[in-house]
């Protein structure tokens, strides 16, 4: 047995710890926590001040056996378990268990394990942080007073096995307040016209489906239509009949520039999110790979490396090495212009974060996905890929897009009624009579960060309006009039992206607590 013992949670984690020490170092597992609050019994005494009585569940009695032997024998004990409060508790219940009196006993922390991170946490060992150990045993009493009290209840009413806890019962209240709205809405009907206007292709070329675009009837005579102006199909289809044999040219272009930002990195609540919308997978499964991928993967000759950083965290920081590695990177593989002028400094927008580590990120931006795809299952591969992309493009220079909204004329043949009446919302800019009609669109001027990750709060999408290149004053085909029926929707239920998002914004939780939340 080697004088130095290392203790973390789980086998993967010890292997690339192992191969980053080398020897002189033993490394074991606790297979997570190894002490709890009994499953039977209240296990905390009230009327004491809150005092917890833990037991070691059955299930660990043998690692716990073997922990022990391993620590009489070892001179030195590392406590390398995750870098939050609850690796603090594990850390601390170890220490409990296997009572190494009079040998000396480190914490060391890291987070990412990389053999930099590894090594500079074992050159700058410190004590056990008992405010981080009581913070956590604070919340797991605060979990049994609420549950184990209620959760009876909850099995009598609805049924065996619910458990209700401070945060999942807040969830739970906000998904009914959602169903109450949805029960007690509402359904208005309003109409549209709308146009399908086509370029008029010059001699000789026939038109091309890039030369067909939609616009929508925005006023009449100067008068703004508003949303519930046209309530029925009669109304729309009496404007359409109006329409009869008009011609359509294009009245005004207003062009201007518009930056698209890249968003930050990802935490936790927002890795959650993005592979629940772009992958399908549900928070708990996205936390289990990302477990995997941050204690460690087998990469052929390598051994077993951490791929990214610690992805328990509500902090958008950066450090400044892993942004060099990645402008270096991107100028190398787009050039210069795809690089901002100073590395970005994100802001995180969560009620009461900690930030106490990084956001989460590859350990090495050179590591790219499809270069280590083969030694990845495809969920590993589909997530560590999402994880490189989003850090990538949070780096890069923003994209360049020149938005178009194009107001477009129909003059019907017959006279036209008299100009608007004192007191009629008039169309901005608008002094002629007439119907007009309004067409938006973009075109990516510069990609930026597009080229690595096209997001979806903002940045062009495969739903995004295209305009054919248009001037001022030149006609228009008309391909189609529509009259198209719709109806106010009620507000739609949560996703467990969506529900994640609206606990992140109230403050509701922690980043270690979605997942189970959602389950």
């Amino acid at each position: 047995m080697a004088e130095k013992l290392v203790i973390v949670e789980s086998p993967a984690k010890a292997r690339t710890i192992r191969r980053v020490l080398g020897s002189g170092y033993e490394v074991q597992a606790s297979m997570g926590h190894i002490r709890d609050l009994p499953k039977s019994k209240f296990g905390v005494d009230i009327e004491a001040g809150f005092v917890p009585t833990y037991t070691v569940p059955r299930a660990k009695s043998k690692v716990v056996r073997e922990l022990r032997k391993a620590v009489e024998q070892a001179a030195e004990v590392y406590l390398a378990t995750d870098p939050d409060r609850e690796g603090e508790a594990i850390a601390w219940h170890i220490v409990q268990v296997t009572r190494p009196e009079g040998k000396p006993v480190h914490r060391v922390v890291f987070h990412e394990v990389t053999p930099p991170a590894v090594r500079e946490a074992f050159s700058r060992p410190r004590g056990l942080d008992m405010n981080l150990v009581e913070a956590q045993q604070a919340r797991r009493i605060l979990d049994r007073l609420v549950g184990y009290q209620i959760s009876p209840l909850l099995w009598k009413k609805v049924r065996r096995g619910l458990s209700a806890g401070r945060v999942q019962s807040v969830a739970v209240r906000l998904v009914v307040e959602r169903e109450r709205e949805i029960a007690a809405f509402q359904p208005q009907e309003y109409w549209t016209v709308e146009a399908d206007l086509a370029k008029i292709p010059p001699p000789g070329r026939e038109r091309q489906p890039e030369d067909v675009f939609r616009a929508v009837l925005v006023s009449i005579h100067g008068k703004k239509l508003g949303r519930f102006d046209l309530k029925t199909r009669a109304e729309a289809q009496a404007i359409i009949n109006e329409l009869e044999g008009a011609t359509y040219r294009v009245l005004r272009l207003q062009k201007r520039e518009v930056r698209r930002r890249p968003l930050p990195p990802f935490i936790t609540s927002t890795l959650q999110q993005e592979a629940s919308r772009r992958l399908g997978m549900a928070p708990g499964r996205t936390m289990r790979i990302a477990q995997q991928l941050y204690e460690g993967v087998e990469l052929g000759e390598e051994g077993s490396v951490g791929l990214i950083t610690y992805m328990r965290t509500d902090s958008t920081a950066v450090s400044l090495l892993a942004q060099e590695e990645a402008r270096a990177l991107i100028a190398g593989k787009w050039g210069t212009s795809y690089l901002p002028e100073k590395p970005p400094i994100y802001k995180t927008k969560v009620a009461l974060a900690q930030e106490a580590h990084e956001a989460i990120r590859p350990t090495s931006v050179y590591r790219e996905p499809e270069a280590i795809r083969k030694f990845l299952d495809r969920d590993q591969f589909r997530l560590y890929e999402l994880i490189w992309r989003r850090f990538l493009a949070s780096q890069m220079a923003p994209a360049i897009l020149e938005q178009t909204t194009a107001e477009i004329l129909a003059s019907p043949p017959t006279p036209l009624p008299p100009p608007k009446r004192q007191g009629d919302r008039e169309t901005r800019g608008q002094g002629e009579t007439g119907y007009i009609f309004r067409a938006t669109g973009s075109v990516v001027r510069f990609p930026g960060f597009l080229v690595v990750y096209r997001d979806e709060e903002g940045g062009p999408s495969a739903g995004e309006k295209f305009l054919p290149p248009l001037a001022e004053g030149e006609p228009l085909d008309l391909v189609q009039l529509l009259a198209l029926q719709h109806f106010t929707e009620p507000p739609p239920r949560y996703t467990e992206a969506t529900l994640i998002r609206e606990l992140e914004k109230r403050g509701i939780g922690r980043p270690s607590t979605y997942a189970p939340i959602m389950e």
